[in-house]
């Protein structure tokens, strides 16, 4: 929303008032005298009209989360734990995930209430980077590490994925790193090399990495740096 509207909608004093209370510098946002009417304003903006507040800011929510197998990546659900079951937090009901994972993946997942910035995070335009631990059941072919590059075409949905970053680090593990994500992508991806995933990981998605000491199960806000980074690096 721009700034005019929102002051426009105060009491229903007007457009052409509201430009005149933004011109004559009786307009603060976030604190900040603001003389510009199309200045971008969100829910989570603190607008003030003559040091009255107009709109008090919502709270901001930017969370990591370390799931473990077995839950579901969901807000909610009938039947099975979600994600949001694990996090203890009075707005927890606000938040939706930027990035899923399959109920028996692990790994990283981010919450935020923040749509605007999950979804630069997650458009598929942007390539965000997103890195996999991967085991298999059968070793893995040197071949497979130009395969992935190549990428796969997926006759289901007549697309044919990006290169993908396959570096093996054992007979039966690998990282991968994606930049798009597919229906089941990784395991339709080794399926192609005659082979299957038996654990997934998430290790980091776009510049926010999982830190080694958050356990499975356990969350934590983002910092400032790791909320700013995530997108800039878009």
């Amino acid at each position: 929303m721009k700034l005019d509207r929102l002051i426009a909608s105060h009491e229903a004093m007007g457009r052409q008032a509201a430009h005149r209370a933004i011109a004559a510098k009786r307009v603060r946002v976030d604190g900040d005298i603001v003389t510009d009417g199309h200045h971008p304003v969100d829910r989570f903006t603190l607008v003030e009209l003559n040091d009255v507040a107009v709109q008090q800011p919502e709270r901001a929510l930017y969370l990591m989360l370390n799931k473990p197998a077995g839950i579901l990546s969901a807000t909610k659900d009938d039947q099975h734990p979600t994600v949001i079951d694990l996090i203890d937090d009075p707005d927890k009901h606000t938040l939706h995930l930027a990035g899923r994972l399959d109920r028996g993946t692990s790994g990283l997942v981010l919450l935020t209430n923040d749509g605007r910035w999950s979804k630069r995070l997650m458009a598929a335009e942007e390539k965000v980077p997103k890195v996999y631990l991967v085991e298999t059941t059968d070793p893995i072919a040197p071949a497979a590490v130009e395969a992935f590059a190549r990428g796969f075409h997926f006759h289901t949905e007549d697309i044919t994925t990006l290169p993908a970053e396959l570096v093996i680090l054992g007979e039966r593990s690998a990282r991968l790193t994606l930049h798009e994500g597919r229906y089941h992508q990784v395991k339709r991806m080794f399926h192609r090399v005659n082979n299957r995933v038996v654990r997934l990981h998430r290790e980091s998605i776009g510049s926010v990495a999982l830190p080694g000491d958050l356990l499975p199960g356990q969350w934590r806000q983002l910092t400032a740096q790791e909320i700013q980074a995530a997108t800039t690096s878009c």
